[in-house]
């Protein structure tokens, strides 16, 4: 008896962007429950593989003389038993693209997902987009936050929730490599920003946090570390706050994830949206200090339990580096195992799928 086969398609694929990471941990999930996996995207950043279909147009910022093909990509959904679709009909950066695929989709004679990471409304300059996301039969919509999943059952879409789930024994960090590498001393504090440098990631509020630490604990160097690049026009912007900062300010990626986290003595999260968030989460497993701002999915990782420090209070942060606290370790590694444990996926959209009568393939 041959494996059904699941289709995850999206802008980007394979890449470190959020979509890409939580899509790379769906079709792990998908493969634990005996689907075989094949994927379609305008770019596939990790490579091709023999299976997947890269579409030009689909891309953020296609190519140009990249032109819309809805034949090719309704030939490359043909025969899937499930289609995942990684946002690509939530947030529609390349309306183009977002508007071509609810089409191809509409008319794809199958089961889809449409697996929302963020939604046009959550933008200001998207708000007026309102065919988005689509309304189709036999269809199954899942949000990364309560939230979302509310604001798409005012519109009509009932909605399942499944928020980002995370490896809690992730592969160790090599601290001293990292550091060294980056030119890190010994007693340096080094304060980990790992978003890129966009309006709402709040870079500003970042450096001012590093500089305000810095008097708190007298005697060590602070260096702000960001690790993604300007995008979306703030390079200028950027360059205006390094050059205005007291702090050495480092720019670029780690080796990997767990290096960085490695490397971090405390991790500043100031963004004032996403819609999930996934850095609060990964250096809370790490068991990094956390000093977030306030989005609203945030909100929702509280209530679940989570413990975490606050931007607005440097001292507390300065605190908890010097006395670490075993009692919020604990709370917050039991929050995790409880809410956010990767080995549960599998079940998790397991039943999502059930919950909408999807329990033969």
């Amino acid at each position: 008896m041959s494996m059904p086969t699941a289709v995850l398609l999206s802008f980007r694929l394979g890449g470190a962007d959020g979509v890409s990471v939580e899509a790379r941990k769906w079709e792990w999930a998908l493969r634990e429950l005996g689907f075989d996996t094949r994927r379609v995207a305008g770019e596939l950043t990790d490579g091709l593989r023999p299976n997947d279909t890269w579409l030009a147009f689909l891309a953020i910022d296609p190519a140009e003389g990249a032109h819309s093909e809805p034949d090719a990509l309704a030939a490359a959904l043909a025969g899937a038993d499930v289609v995942i679709v990684e946002n690509l009909c939530s947030l529609p950066l390349n309306l183009t693209a977002s508007t071509v695929a609810a089409d191809v989709l509409l008319a794809h004679d199958g089961r889809v997902v449409f697996h929302h990471h963020d939604l046009p409304w959550e933008r200001r300059h998207l708000a007026h987009i309102t065919h988005l996301p689509p309304q189709r039969p036999n269809s199954l919509h899942v949000t990364i936050n309560d939230g979302a999943r509310r604001a798409l059952g005012a519109r009509g879409i009932e909605a399942h929730l499944i928020r980002n789930a995370f490896d809690l024994e992730p592969p160790t960090g090599d601290r001293e490599a990292t550091r060294s590498q980056l030119g890190f001393g010994p007693n340096d504090i080094v304060v980990l920003q790992p978003t890129r440098a966009i309006p709402r990631k709040e870079v500003g509020l970042g450096i001012q946090f590093a500089e305000v630490l810095g008097k708190h604990v007298p005697g060590h160097t602070i260096r702000y570390w960001l690790t993604g690049p300007a995008e979306d026009g703030f390079d200028t912007e950027l360059d205006r706050l390094v050059m205005h900062t007291s702090v050495s300010v480092t720019q670029g990626r780690a080796p990997r994830a767990e290096d960085a986290y490695a490397a971090a003595d405390v991790v500043v999260f100031p963004s004032s949206w996403e819609g999930f968030g996934n850095p609060v989460i990964e250096a809370t497993v790490a068991g990094i200090p956390v000093a977030v701002g306030r989005y609203p999915a945030l909100d929702e990782l509280i209530d679940l339990g989570l413990q975490l420090l606050s931007i607005d209070d440097p001292a507390a942060v300065a605190q908890r580096l010097a006395s670490p606290d075993p009692a919020t370790r604990a709370a917050n590694d039991a929050c995790l195992k409880a809410n956010f444990d990767l080995v549960d996926l599998p079940g998790r959209l397991r039943d999502a799928f059930a919950a909408v009568g999807w329990t033969r393939w």
